[in-house]
């Protein structure tokens, strides 16, 4: 578990690379599609955070002008907007919806939201180590699920921006793809890298791991404490000149009431 990436980001914690035992566990093949995700929120009338608050966070290339105009820029990113009205049935806020969207993975839901959906399901959000030992599909030590080279023979192996961000995206796909776009890995898991972040069970911290303690070698399950929860994956709007997390090592975090348009989750048991 673990990487030594040369572009590796050191305040995330991705290293050392180390050996780290799991018990044998079931992962879904993909992240949870809207369609799935509807089926949940019918049959209990669940409201996401989101839909609670009132709003949730789009990229800004992704709005019309007028809504555009009316949401407020976040300081750090300025190509994220907080919209009004955004949510998992308005990915896009007031006057967009899924329903071409069905069996692309829902978004705008938080670490609370998932294990309420996990709840319902008869499931549970991954660990961290479950998550990449599932990823690596059965590899060892490369950047990839596929090997070490991010377009072997020029070919789009996953859902990342392409070309200059924010301004232009040359990629195949505008925003999220389907659930099973791209080749699976070893293991028949989908899009573990790219297209949405994957919430996991774990709260962040970048140093937890570092010293070889059996909460830390066994089962781990990440630090008693903390604010954040764990992301891995990267994200459809990660690109190497700001967000290189798009690698099995690379890792995130956010609040468990967070959302935005590129946050998912992939269920475990």
């Amino acid at each position: 578990m673990g990487g030594q990436d040369p572009d590796g980001i050191p305040g995330d914690g991705e290293g050392p690379v180390r050996e780290v035992r799991v018990d044998a566990f079931a992962i879904a093949a993909t992240t949870v599609s809207n369609a799935e995700f509807a089926s949940f929120a019918r049959e209990t009338g669940y409201r996401t955070e989101a839909e609670r608050f009132g709003s949730s966070f789009v990229f800004e290339g992704f709005l019309a002008d007028r809504l555009r105009a009316l949401s407020p820029p976040v300081a750090a990113t300025p190509w994220w907007r907080a919209v009004e009205g955004a949510s998992w049935r308005a990915p896009e806020g007031p006057g967009s919806d899924f329903a071409a969207r069905q069996q692309h993975p829902v978004v705008h839901v938080s670490w609370h939201d998932a294990l309420a959906y996990c709840a319902w399901s008869g499931t549970r959000l991954p660990t961290e180590a479950e998550w990449e030992y599932a990823a690596r599909g059965g590899r060892e030590g490369t950047r990839y699920p596929w090997g070490d080279e991010l377009a072997p023979g020029g070919r789009e192996m996953l859902n990342i921006w392409q070309g200059e961000f924010p301004a232009r995206n040359t990629g195949r796909h505008r925003s999220t793809a389907p659930v099973r776009a791209y080749r699976p890995n070893g293991y028949g898991l989908h899009n573990v890298l790219g297209n949405v972040w994957e919430w996991c069970a774990d709260r962040f911290a970048a140093d937890h791991h570092r010293p070889a303690t059996p909460a830390t070698r066994d089962n781990p399950t990440g630090p008693a404490e903390g604010p954040n929860r764990v992301m891995r994956g990267g994200s459809h709007l990660c690109h190497a000149s700001y967000c290189n997390r798009y690698r099995l090592a690379a890792r995130s975090s956010n609040t468990p009431d967070s959302s935005s348009g590129n946050i998912g989750f992939r269920v475990a048991r």
